[in-house]
């Protein structure tokens, strides 16, 4: 009860509400004693007065705004219903968590919503975390229960209740599933997917649809899951209670029956269901009456699959899954058997013969279907001694049917259940400790009340009742624990309603008795309940309108009961006869479900069985097996085990009843925790002491209100002196050895009275300050006028002064301005009287001068025209003269024509001139000769003619020169006046010029503007070009850079996914190597050759060598060639030198002949021949790579030029070709030739050779030297050497090694064996350095030195092996030669052991690392003081089964330097190896990722984290984290962005969190942080002091906008996948050639044995 005192003015309380049960008011005035009513304000304004007849009436208070929301009820200030419903509903509506602690309870709310709250990441979070630490959890109760059965070694169980469709289901499955994935981490055998594949099965043969849940368990089930010695899952079992069989005939409207009946229809058509003659499920009576056969979002044919996937893992064969079908297909068809009434009155009844159900059901159940059809319209019974039959009606037989599909259902249900716990039942040991989940049904109650709901609310009585106790035994534990005077703790026991129902003649027992009775009927049993406990018993009463009913006061709620119907319930009879028609079956499972059972049933299968099977002769007897005797026996026996565990309590509750997700229905929510006992706990919690402080944090938080005196060090001392007199009742409080215990209200008066004492000093402060500030204030004022007086004072005198030089100045002002004006007025008359005179003498001037050129201007034109006129005239005159002549002319020529005419036509003419022709021709001659000279003596007179006429002409040119330019100077001086017709012309030339003039104008500005449009059409284009260039270029560059990245990370997918199966295998083959270390079977000792031997042992045996064990390799025919002689025969008569020598042709006689020193000289001399060639051949070689050089450089000068390919550019290429075919088949026979030394070098010495090479000898060159460097390894020394070299070298003289030093060791001694021809020697100790590598690997599983070890030389080795491979041409020496032998597997395997080594590497550092990553990065206070000691009170009290282990959750010394020690010691170990610095990377990027990941999830879900202070400690812890990556130079190879995650959860919880620009501020800051992880975080900040205020729900609302338009955030996800691996590369590094005198080899080592060549 809280205390008046708290009720002042402004104090919150809760009012009953019919709509939401409480709501909250304020109080409006302070309450006094003896006040009748209070005055409260609603939150919606509205004013209402509270009656209050006493202290006892005053309403519940409300809690302080810093616990609203809190994670544990019984944290909270003030325990009452309205709080607990209050903050149920802000932690489910506004912070979107299902899950709250209320004590060892955890509430459970059903969300009807997919949460991502399940996932892998999350279960890895809550591994190994305190349940006081981490956020409510089914993980984290699940956590709890493991990790008490690991420490105290008992047993342990979680019980689930609630109502249909509050989440039992699904709450238990988690469970288990948490339980199969921590319990199978150790073997990880098929136990734990056995137990997880049991779920879907149970649910398809025990779920169903209902009006309150689509997948509703119809029985109770207890599983027990059976763990080792080592905390693994080794074998489970199951126990189910009280199955529906009802539901199998009979459904309520929008109901379903069973989910496997609509499984199997929805499969009817597959080919082997056919034969079921299965039809839809509207076509069949027993699933169709609830009018709706379908789950929105459930596929019927995928649940089926997936049950027969879960019946295969459980070892159930395909046979015996398709008899099980068979049989409740069998069930469906029975429900289709018509059976028609006949006879008066309908007392009899019959089935047709031909009714396809009945037949088709007999032949599934594989029995006689007249049989069944008799004896279901029949009934047998036995009167005095006589059997009789008589015939039932169609009512009657209709039963019987339904009977005996409930009996078949039920037996059938009974045997999967027993077949279940025979495939989970432990093989390998004993159980030794054990966790039981049990789901079983919360208290129920409806408008009509049956059997059912009364078995379900009296197991939950039973329930209830040893949770009560449980709880009880809690609080005295932790008063005994804290050695506290304690007096029990009143709480309301149900056991009188228990003994009610299960004591002598209780209800029970009179139900059995009725049932005894042969006419027994539910009314007579109700007359009896009247009579026996009506007035008798408290818990019973009798409704008053009802007589065949009973009311019974259950601990939850008052229950009516319906009685008809109770009895038949309770019998569960079916007659005998089908009975024994199913035991006669041919299907053998039918005959097995239906075999006689003894009479007491076996409850180890299944603790509820069908009841009895009614006989005459054995009525008696088996009506004692009544359904309600067998469920008290099976609770009992539950009760039992439950009693023998450590339980704890999941409470599942359903927040509506429309399956809306998160919507609250205060009313069903209520009642609902009412019923499961959450009330209950806060009630017992409330009677004792509900808050538990710890003297330093009592200290540490009410320090105000204790003496000045009070020191740290004695802070118990002071507490004990301090709290009597803050609380005067000293029954309000209580001193524990290590705590302060209060009882409820308590910690709100002394949070009243810290903020009065912290208001008092408040005030007093304020108060100095104040009269400081204002003292201060007036100091600065008083100076402020002092000062602005005088500054007055001078500015008045000033502006006086400064007046009386303005009126001055004035004066002189307008004396000068004056003088100035009438000066410029002056000057200005002046200047006009000039003006106008000069413009009138101007005028005058201007007029005498036109009038003169007026008067010059006629007399020139009349002067113009007067001439022109003569001019015309001559001009006529003239024309007609020469006219006149011209025609004379003409006629006198004429004239003279016509007479030469005549005369020519003339004879005589003709003669004459005949005649005097000669005379002529004569004369003519002479006359030509005298005209020549006369025409050189003209053509002289001519020729000085025209010299003068030349010189004529030029005087003539002068003097017209001289008359134009006196004619221009006459023109310009007195022009003529032109024409009008000129003057027309001269116009209209001007107008067609200046028309011509515009239109070409007018063209050109045409043709501008066309250029500029074309230009700035041709620049578009341009632009327009280079923009679609530079697009499809920016494109290109996209795609490409798209397709690169798909490839990479495709890539990398591909490389992630082989590593991870390269983990598995490895895990797997140690896994194999586990069972092979337990397996025990006596056969072994028998078979010696099969014996396990250790990893030294199996190297010692050598693999099979690929060559035939008589004929040796080419070394050991080196090395017996030269120790002994040919004719000791140490190879035996089938030698290969004589095979050899036979088909060479060569005589055996000659060969006999041969001494050994011949042998030995003849080798010596083949190897220097051998070196002869290869030198002819290098050079040869170096003669061809010359001449690709110049055809090369011809090529490309060729090329430069710019020729076309010509004949002689493709002549130069093919020559190219044909010498790069050269080179190629040289650098091949140099190989061969490289590594030749056979027998038939050593024929050709001796001289042999003739019949051997058609070529002659040559004389061989001098010996040259052998190649050296090389080690050599004998066959024998092989296991050795690996011996010695990997599986047994001690680990002192592994790390002082060189780094890499037996990397190459192997290589030298591959490379000798590859000389030497050999290479199944050379596979062969691939293989066993391969082999202890592993063997290496798992012999040092957690030595990390030794792990980098054999990392750097299998890389080492990998990366050599590559480069002497033939098939590497890229980046090879000249000195390096390749092996001849293909090691392309060998190289593949190797990669696998060096991913397998990286794997071990971090897997050791993850393992140290694990443990200290949440206590260093968030727990520690790396910054002293920080954290000082402002704690909320919500904090103080920690939860009950925690407190054993409270210190064992941080370990000792987890700092950030214990962080960055393990950190240190892994790169060390890497460094002084030598590793590359990218591989570092990698492996640096993978452990920061998990450091991040494991520290953000913890963050996320643990409240007490998420506050300002802690933000910054873990910033600080981080950037001291960076600051290590950095000085190593790790800050670029991703490890630093994994990082930002956790740095921006920090700077989060250090930002402001009020206005909408912090919620932009927040957004994009968070750009690493998904939305859920931010709205997480937001919602989990918790203030740690007054300082801090919570974050508001507005301002959440206002992320989650801002949020909802980010696209390139990170995907949606709570919890970082802490399991995320990156794939490694490892990249190629070509080391330089080596040889055995550049090493370094120890003598520790002890491979002396190996001989240098």
């Amino acid at each position: 009860m809280a205390t008046p005192e708290l009720y002042t003015k402004g104090a919150w309380v809760w009012t009953p509400d019919e709509e939401e049960v409480w709501v909250s008011a304020q109080l409006q005035q302070d309450y006094r004693p003896g006040d009748q009513t209070l005055i409260l304000r609603l939150s919606d304004g509205r004013e209402m007065h509270y009656s209050v007849a006493s202290p006892a009436g005053l309403p519940p208070l409300g809690n302080p705004d810093i616990l609203e929301g809190e994670n544990d009820l019984t944290a909270l200030s003030f325990l009452h219903e309205a709080a607990v419903l209050h903050n149920l509903r802000v932690r489910f509506l506004d912070y979107s968590s299902i899950y709250t602690y209320c004590g060892i309870v955890l509430v459970a709310l059903n969300p009807y919503e997919q949460l991502p709250i399940y996932g892998e990441e999350v279960m890895d979070a809550y591994s190994g975390q305190d349940m006081a630490d981490m956020d409510p959890h089914v993980f984290s109760i699940a956590e709890e229960g493991y990790r008490a059965m690991i420490r105290e070694e008992k047993n342990q169980s979680i019980i689930i209740s609630g109502e249909s469709g509050s989440g039992k289901t699904v709450s238990a499955k988690f469970a288990m599933r948490y339980f199969a994935v921590v319990g199978g981490a150790a073997q990880q055998t098929q136990v734990e997917e056995k137990v997880l594949a049991s779920s879907p099965i149970m649910e398809a043969i025990g779920n169903a649809k209902t009006t309150r849940n689509d997948n509703s368990s119809r029985f109770g089930k207890y599983v027990e899951i059976g763990f080792g010695s080592k905390g693994d899952i080794i074998g489970a079992s199951m126990r189910t209670y009280l199955l529906e069989k009802s539901r199998v005939v009979f459904q309520a409207p929008y109901e379903r029956n069973y989910h496997i009946f609509y499984q199997l229809c929805a499969f009817k058509d597959s080919p082997e269901m056919r034969a079921l003659k299965l039809d839809s499920a509207e076509h069949f009576r027993y699933t169709n009456q609830g009018l709706d056969i379908n789950i929105p979002g459930t596929d019927d044919a995928v649940e089926l699959e997936n049950t027969r996937n879960a019946l295969t893992v459980m070892g159930v064969q395909p046979d015996q899954q398709m008899e099980l079908f068979q049989i409740l297909a069998a069930v469906l068809h029975l429900g289709n058997v018509n059976i028609q009434a006949s006879g008066r009155g309908g007392d009899r009844c019959f089935i047709s013969a031909d009714d396809l159900s009945l037949v088709v059901f007999s032949k599934l159940m594989g029995v006689e279907g007249s049989q069944m059809a008799h004896w279901l319209c029949h009934q047998r019974l036995t009167v005095a001694g006589e059997i009789l039959v008589r015939p039932m009606s169609a009512q009657q037989a209709n039963g019987a049917r339904d009977a005996l599909a409930k009996h078949v259902y039920g037996q059938l249900f009974a045997w999967t259940v027993q077949s279940l716990n025979s495939a989970l039942r432990a093989h390998r040991e004993r159980t030794k400790t054990l966790i039981g989940v049990l789901d079983i049904y919360g208290f129920e109650t409806f408008d009509r009340n049956s059997f059912e709901q009364f078995c379900i609310n009296y197991a939950n009585e039973k329930l209830q009742q040893q949770f009560n106790r449980h709880v009880f035994q809690l609080e005295q534990e932790e008063y005994v624990r804290e050695e506290l005077p304690w007096s029990r703790i009143e709480f309301s026991d149900n056991q009188p309603c228990i003994t009610l129902i299960e004591g002598p003649l209780g209800v029970l027992d009179l139900l059995d008795e009725e049932c005894r009775v042969p006419k027994g009927s539910d009314e007579n049993w109700a007359r009896k309940l009247y009579d026996r406990h009506l007035d008798r018993s408290p818990n019973f009463r009798k409704p008053r309108m009802s007589n065949s009913a009973f009311v019974l006061l259950h601990f939850a709620d008052m229950v009516q009961y319906e009685c008809l119907g109770f009895l038949e319930k309770n019998r569960d009879t079916v007659f005998e006869e089908p009975i024994n028609i199913m035991r006669a079956s041919q299907l053998e499972l039918v005959a097995e479900l239906f075999q006689q059972e003894p009479a007491g049933g076996s409850l180890s299968a299944s603790s509820v069985r069908n009841g009895p099977v009614r006989s005459g002769n054995k009525a008696h007897r088996e009506h004692k097996l009544t359904v309600g005797f067998q469920f008290r026996q099976s609770l009992q026996l539950l009760m039992d085990t439950l009693n023998g565990t450590t339980p704890h309590y999941i409470r599942c509750i359903k927040p509506n009843d429309l399956k809306q997700p998160f919507t609250f229905d205060p009313r069903r929510a209520v009642q609902q925790l009412r019923a499961c006992g959450v009330l209950e706990t806060i009630r017992i919690s409330a009677a004792g002491y509900s808050s538990r402080w710890r003297y330093e944090e009592f200290f540490s938080r009410y320090r105000v209100l204790l003496s000045a005196s009070a020191a740290q060090g004695d802070s118990r001392a002071s507490c004990r002196r301090a709290i009597p007199a803050l609380i005067p009742d000293p029954e309000q409080y209580c001193f524990g050895r290590t705590k302060v215990f209060l009882r409820a209200g308590q910690v709100a008066v002394l949070e009243k009275l810290r903020a009065g004492r912290l208001c008092a000093a408040a005030v007093l402060v304020q108060s100095t300050v104040r009269g400081w500030l204002q003292s201060r204030r007036f100091r600065r004022l008083r100076h402020a006028t002092l000062t602005l007086q005088r500054f007055t004072r001078g500015t008045l005198a000033r502006r006086l002064a400064c007046i009386l030089r303005y009126t001055r100045a004035a004066l002189v002002i307008q004396k000068t301005y004056r003088m100035a004006v009438v000066r410029q007025l002056f000057l200005a008359i002046r200047e006009a009287a000039v003006t106008i005179q000069a413009y009138a003498r101007g005028v005058q001037a201007r007029r005498a001068c036109r009038q003169l050129r007026a008067e010059q201007a006629a007399v020139r034109v009349q002067a113009w025209v007067r001439g022109w006129l003569a001019r015309r005239r001559f001009c006529r005159v003239r024309a007609a003269v020469v006219l006149a002549q011209s025609c004379v002319r003409r006629r006198a020529a004429r004239r003279e024509l016509r007479r030469l005419r005549a005369e020519a036509r003339s004879v005589e003419r003709y003669q004459e001139l005949h005649r005097g022709m000669e005379v002529k021709l004569m004369q003519l001659q002479r006359r030509a000769d005298q005209e020549a000279r006369e025409s050189a003596s003209l053509r002289d007179a001519l020729q000085a003619e025209q010299d003068s006429h030349s010189r004529e002409v030029e005087k003539l040119r002068s003097a017209l020169g001289d008359l134009q330019r006196r004619l221009q100077e006459q023109s310009l001086a007195a022009p003529a006046p032109p024409t009008p017709q000129q003057e027309e012309e001269r116009r209209r030339d001007k107008e067609r010029s200046a028309h011509q003039t515009l239109l070409l104008v007018q063209e050109i500005e045409a043709l501008k503007v066309e250029r500029d449009a074309l230009e700035k059409e041709k620049d578009e284009l341009i632009s327009r070009l280079h923009e679609l260039q530079k697009a499809k270029e920016e494109s290109r560059q996209q795609a490409a850079a798209q397709d690169q990245a798909a490839v990479e990370a495709e890539l990398e997918e591909e490389r992630r996914r082989y590593q991870t199966l390269l983990r598995d295998f490895t895990r797997l083959e140690q896994r194999y190597d586990n069972l092979k270390d337990m397996s025990t079977l006596p056969t072994a000792e028998r078979w010696q050759g099969h014996r396990r031997t250790d990893s030294t042992q199996s190297l010692s045996l050598e693999p099979p060598s690929l060559l035939s064990s008589d004929v040796p390799s080419s070394e050991e025919a080196r090395r017996i060639s030269v120790t002994f002689p040919l004719d000791t025969k140490p190879w035996g008569p089938a030698a290969p030198l004589s095979a050899l020598m036979e088909d060479l042709g060569v005589l055996k006689d000659t060969a006999k002949k041969l001494h050994g020193d011949d042998l030995h000289h003849a080798y010596d001399a083949v190897r220097v021949a051998n070196k002869f060639l290869e030198r002819q051949l290098l050079t040869q070689r170096s003669e061809w790579e010359q001449e690709k050089a110049e055809l090369t450089l011809k090529l490309q000068q060729a090329q430069g030029r710019g020729t076309p390919a010509s004949r002689e550019l493709k002549d130069l290429m093919e020559q190219m070709e044909v010498g790069e075919q050269e080179c190629y088949r040289l650098r091949r026979e140099l190989k061969d030739l490289k590594h030749t030394v056979t027998l038939r070098t050593t024929l050709l010495y001796s001289g042999l050779a003739g019949s051997l090479s058609p070529e002659p000898t040559s004389p061989l060159p001098q010996p040259g030297p052998a190649q050296t460097g090389l080690l050599e390894c004998r066959r024998r020394d092989e296991s050795k050497l690996i011996k010695n070299l990997i599986t047994d070298v001690r680990v002192d003289v592994a790390l002082a090694l060189d780094p890499g030093l037996p990397a190459y060791l192997l290589l030298l001694c591959l490379q000798q064996a590859d000389c030497s021809r050999e290479p199944a020697r050379v596979r062969r100790l691939c293989a066993g350095a391969l082999t202890a590598m592993k063997a290496a690997l798992k012999k040092h599983s957690s030595d990390l030195e030794m792990t980098a070890l054999w990392l750097k030389n299998s890389c080492l080795l990998k990366d050599l092996l590559t480069q002497h491979s033939a098939a590497q041409e890229v980046g090879r020496n000249e000195e390096v030669l390749p092996l001849q032998v293909q090691l392309k597997d060998q190289v593949r395997l190797l990669g696998d052991v060096c991913i397998q080594a990286y794997q071990q590497l971090l897997s050791i550092t993850e393992s140290r690392l694990q443990p200290v990553i949440v206590p260093a990065v968030l727990e520690s206070e790396t910054i002293p003081g920080l954290g000082g000691g402002a704690t909320k009170p919500a904090g103080s009290r920690k939860r009950t089964g925690s407190e054993a282990r409270a210190g064992a959750a941080s370990p000792v010394g987890a700092t950030m330097a214990a962080v960055l020690k393990e950190l240190g010691a892994l790169h060390v170990a890497l460094e002084r190896q030598e590793l590359p610095a990218a591989l570092l990377e990698q492996a640096f990027r993978q452990l920061v990722h998990q450091l991040a990941a494991s520290a953000l999830n913890s963050l996320i879900l643990r409240k007490d984290m998420c506050c300002w202070s802690r933000g910054l400690q873990i910033r600080y812890n981080v950037s001291l984290l960076e600051e290590w990556l950095r000085s190593r130079g790790l800050q670029t190879g991703g490890a630093a962005a994994a990082l930002e995650p956790l740095i921006q959860a920090a700077q989060l919880l250090q930002m402001s969190k009020k206005t909408e620009a912090d919620g932009r501020a927040v957004v994009q800051t968070c750009s690493a942080l998904s939305s859920q992880q931010i709205v997480k975080i937001l919602t989990q900040y918790t203030p740690q002091s007054d300082v801090e205020e919570r974050v508001t729900l507005n301002f959440i609302r206002i992320v989650q906008g801002l949020l909802k338009g980010r696209s390139d955030g990170p995907p949606p996800q709570l919890l970082l996948d802490v399991r995320r691996v990156f794939p490694v590369t490892f990249p190629y590094l070509p080391p330089p050639p080596v040889s055995v005198e550049q090493l370094d080899i120890p003598d520790s080592l002890k491979i002396s044995f190996l001989r240098r060549v």
